[in-house]
């Protein structure tokens, strides 16, 4: 089942993606967040089943998959490809940062370039979408508490986020993150299957990788970052991006007004997102 958040007629709300059209759930649940705390996914996708009406996708707005996390949780430095060309000693634990809601878009909003730098990068990611309230999660069980995965473009100010050794800053400038278009959910795909990440600039395959080369796993991710908080349903977790970010190309490419982005996971969607100014 593909859930997404969007707004039609200029209301916020969500639904099941169903082909090209959209079914709104949002007089069951206020929001997917609210559906995920009320653990609603079955009685979603049963009442889903019994509606015929839809919105058409062109027809609506996509906001991030989840608008209102609590928590965005970012694992950096988590393919060694990157790790290397990033210049940073292996670590035994994963490197984590925050991210805000109001840092994020839709799938087919604009990431804003702001006036302040010129060094706008991509990072294309893997979200995972947390479904169950959990504390101290093994990772041997914590597959049980994804609700599902979406594309992700953590996008970054690059000399912003090295001003000092910590990136709050360049990670968190309004509406430079991508967000969507949906969250495939848990069932769809098989607990560890091997997923393909790919992000495209302009057409250009500038990242390429698969989820077995992480360093830190997905239910390791979980087991981590639950250990010194409390997952909560709707929670996100950004798991990593692979080699290939522009500021470590010869020379750097910066993403810039006008350009196009396009991060895709298998079985999962593409996320596209074109560049403009503040």
């Amino acid at each position: 089942m593909k859930l997404a958040s969007f707004e039609v007629g200029g209301r916020a709300s969500w639904g099941v993606v169903d082909g090209d059209r959209a079914i709104d759930m949002s007089d069951l649940y206020p929001t997917l967040r609210a559906a995920l705390a009320a653990d609603a996914l079955p009685q979603v996708r049963d009442a889903a089943a019994k509606r015929s009406a839809g919105v058409a996708l062109d027809g609506l707005r996509f906001l991030p998959v989840i608008p209102d996390p609590g928590k965005i949780v970012c694992v950096g430095l988590n393919y060694e490809e990157h790790r290397i060309e990033s210049e940073r000693d292996p670590t035994e634990k994963p490197t984590l940062f925050l991210r805000l809601p109001e840092s994020q878009v839709g799938h087919g909003q604009p990431i804003i370039a702001p006036p302040e730098s010129e060094r706008l990068d991509y990072e294309g990611e893997i979200a995972v979408v947390i479904g169950r309230r959990g504390r101290r999660i093994d990772a041997a069980r914590a597959w049980e508490y994804i609700a599902g995965y979406a594309p992700y473009n953590d996008g970054s100010i690059r000399d912003w986020q090295r001003h000092t050794t910590q990136w709050t800053p360049g990670k968190n400038f309004a509406a430079t993150g991508g967000f969507g278009p949906w969250m495939v959910t848990r069932d769809e795909i098989a607990d560890g299957e091997v997923l393909t990440l790919e992000t495209r600039l302009n057409g250009q395959v500038m990242q390429h990788a698969t989820t077995d080369m992480l360093i830190f796993s997905i239910p390791e991710q979980i087991a981590y970052i639950s250990t010194f908080t409390t997952l909560e349903p709707g929670d996100v977790i950004v798991t990593g991006t692979p080699g290939g970010v522009g500021a470590r190309r010869t020379p750097p490419v910066w993403m810039k007004p006008g350009d196009r982005v396009e991060i895709e996971v298998s079985k999962v969607g593409v996320l596209v997102n074109s560049i403009a100014r503040e």
